[in-house]
């Protein structure tokens, strides 16, 4: 996931750049007041911060990560939902959906209502095991490259990885319906 951040090193920028700086850490510092506030509510409820550690890293974001738990939890549920019921500012939520909804990891559909007005997406998590399935390949891929590794440096003929995968994933689910 790409993010416009400006440099660690200190180093040049052109003058946009400079004036983005305080609105960036004004947005840095509102994620980790929204994330303080979620890890409050969470904790409150019971809710095992574990599996959010666990979600973020397959999601990216702890952000994300809460957004998918709640969607799991409240299948049908609007970006006001979400951010009610998750402590998130509404603008973070609608960012993060649109960007899972890419990526195919919520779905979206209109609500359906019988009276004028706009009528706003709902939104619902794919199941756990698709979450999964989804993950296995980038892992396989980034070991069969570490696994490669010597033949890719030393340059000895093609690299293994491109011709077979010495790392195979497989991932079995039990499903009620089997």
């Amino acid at each position: 996931m790409a993010t416009d951040e400006a440099p660690e090193d200190g180093g040049e920028t052109d003058g946009a750049d400079d004036e983005d700086a305080p609105r960036e850490e004004l947005r840095e510092a509102a994620q980790r007041l929204e994330s303080s506030a979620a890890d409050v509510a969470h904790v409150a409820d019971g809710f095992d911060e574990r599996i959010v550690d666990l979600l973020a890293w397959l999601l990216d974001t702890e952000t994300r990560a809460r957004i998918y738990v709640y969607l799991r939890e409240h299948p049908g549920s609007t970006s006001e939902e979400v951010a009610d019921g998750t402590g998130l500012y509404p603008s973070t939520v609608r960012e993060a959906l649109a960007e899972l909804n890419d990526e195919e990891t919520v779905t979206r559909t209109k609500r359906e209502s019988a009276g004028a007005g706009n009528n706003p997406y709902e939104y619902e998590a794919i199941e756990p095991a698709a979450l999964v399935e989804g993950a296995v390949g980038q892992v396989q891929d980034q070991l069969n490259a570490v696994f490669t590794l010597d033949s890719r440096l030393t340059g000895d003929g093609e690299p293994a990885g491109e011709t077979s995968e010495p790392v195979r994933i497989s991932v079995e689910t039990e499903r009620d319906d089997e």
